[in-house]
């Protein structure tokens, strides 16, 4: 059956809607209401209808408070549930009864507690109705402007769905993203799976034509074959996958069971799942999200070959020993490019000649714009890093607009703005037009070669 309802559905309700501040009820219902209890400019409210259930209230935040969902007039596509533990499974029969499609129960207290009788006693109780958790964050849709979950707000509209095992990570990558910019189609708490779990997500993100990139955070999977097969389709349909698995150590396994009350098993035997379906490990969240994007904004390489442009000596050096440790291969540049660069007349005397391509330290945007167009026109040249260090001369704004614009080549570009305070915006703005920014050379490699894997050339 189709998860269309959790994502786009046509009304809501949310049953144990409540108006005391800091309760789940009322941080559900505000988000549906206005975007985000927190409020960001990507916070807006739904718009599709929108009830409130409570049997011991008249009214919720200004709205009149059914005392059931089965008191509700017309459909209900979405029931977000949070009451008492011992209250759901009545509430998820009242739902079944009524024709809500799809349930979401934030509700804790079942199986990662130790109560999978209550949990199974729930999934009974929903008959056809599908449930995603208990023990979940909600959902989050940020193109469809619907937050049904009790995180702060809603991030930026985008083409990557997060599909996580831990809601409370999900609040803190919530928080980053408003200050990142980072944009997410989705944004799903899967808490104990106890109906839909990650593999059938990961299919239902493969068929969605404004997702492009697909990034997990696994603590355990209970269908492996199944979860193999969602690999191996996101593959076919040009879809990427990025999985950051927890519970590796034997501490971390412990933990998983009483977290979410899954299973952690072999993180080898993961891993080799992994590689069959082409999917990609990481080892942290930064990594996670920061090859999400340049999976998500990079065209796939053609080759591997790849040139450093750089106006730092010591940042080049740096990109050079992490390409040779992760497999980027950095092309001999030939005499035909280095003959097309001089005579652009915008190349220091003391240029480097080589790759990496060294613009010295007084690099005006000229020179780097000069740069960009000889050696993105080289069909040898696959890609490029793109570093800058702040001085005097340095015009980050302008490096950034070139930046762009070289961009419509259609090669991917990889920058390394490093700094802080002074190269925020030009960041901000590279982001902004799609190009994959990193504060740091070895991950800006990390994310290359992520990108050759999924292009199959590494």
């Amino acid at each position: 059956m189709s998860l269309g309802a959790f994502f786009k559905p046509k009304s809501v309700a949310v049953i144990g809607a409540s108006s005391k501040l800091r309760s789940v009820g009322y941080g559900v219902l505000r988000n549906l209401v206005t975007g985000g209890v927190f409020q960001s400019k990507y916070a807006k409210p739904f718009n599709g209808e929108v009830y409130a259930v409570n049997p011991n209230a008249d009214k919720v935040l200004g709205r009149h408070a059914f005392n059931s969902v089965l008191g509700i007039p017309g459909e209900v596509d979405l029931a977000v549930v949070c009451v008492p533990s011992e209250v759901v499974p009545k509430v998820t029969r009242e739902c079944s009864k009524k024709g809500v499609k799809a349930c979401i129960i934030i509700s804790a207290g079942f199986a990662e507690a130790g109560n999978k009788e209550l949990q199974a006693e729930v999934l009974k109780a929903a008959g056809r109705m599908r449930v995603l958790g208990p023990n979940t964050l909600g959902v989050i849709a940020p193109s469809s402007s619907m937050n049904a979950s009790f995180g702060l707000t809603t991030p930026a509209p985008g083409s990557i769905a997060f599909l996580t095992q831990s809601g409370a990570i999900a609040d803190s990558v919530i928080d980053w993203a408003i200050e990142e910019e980072y944009a997410f189609s989705a944004i799903v708490s899967l808490g104990n799976a106890a109906d839909v779990a990650l593999p059938e997500l990961i299919e239902h993100f493969v068929r969605d034509r404004q997702t492009k990139v697909i990034c997990c955070y696994v603590e355990g999977i209970r269908d492996g074959k199944a979860f193999l097969n969602a690999l191996r389709n996101a593959k076919r349909r040009g879809k990427a996958v990025v999985v950051l698995k927890a519970g590796r150590s034997a501490s971390g396994k412990k933990a998983v069971s009483t977290h979410t009350g899954s299973v952690a098993g072999s993180h080898k035997v993961f891993e080799g799942a992994l590689e069959q379906g082409s999917a990609i490990s990481v080892d942290n969240l930064n990594d996670l999200f920061l090859f999400a994007k340049a999976l998500d904004f990079c065209p796939k390489p053609k080759s591997n070959g790849f040139v450093v442009v750089s106006n730092a000596g010591g940042v080049a050096v740096l990109l050079s020993d992490y390409c040779e440790k992760y497999g980027v291969k950095l092309v001999e540049l030939k005499e035909s490019t280095l003959r097309k660069l001089d005579r652009t007349r915008k190349m220091h005397p003391a240029y480097s000649r080589r790759n990496p391509l060294d613009l010295v330290g007084d690099a005006t945007p000229e020179r780097y714009e000069a740069a960009l167009k000889v050696l993105l026109r080289a069909p040898y040249v696959a890609g490029l890093f793109v570093a800058q260090t702040l001085q005097t001369m340095t015009d980050p704004a302008k490096n950034a607009e070139i930046i762009v614009e070289a961009k419509k080549r259609g090669k991917p570009i990889l920058t390394v703005f490093l700094g802080g305070k002074y190269s925020r915006d030009s960041m901000l703005y590279l982001n902004g037009h799609r190009i994959a920014d990193f504060n740091d050379p070895e991950r800006a490699v990390k994310a290359a070669a992520a990108l050759l894997k999924f292009a199959g050339k590494k």
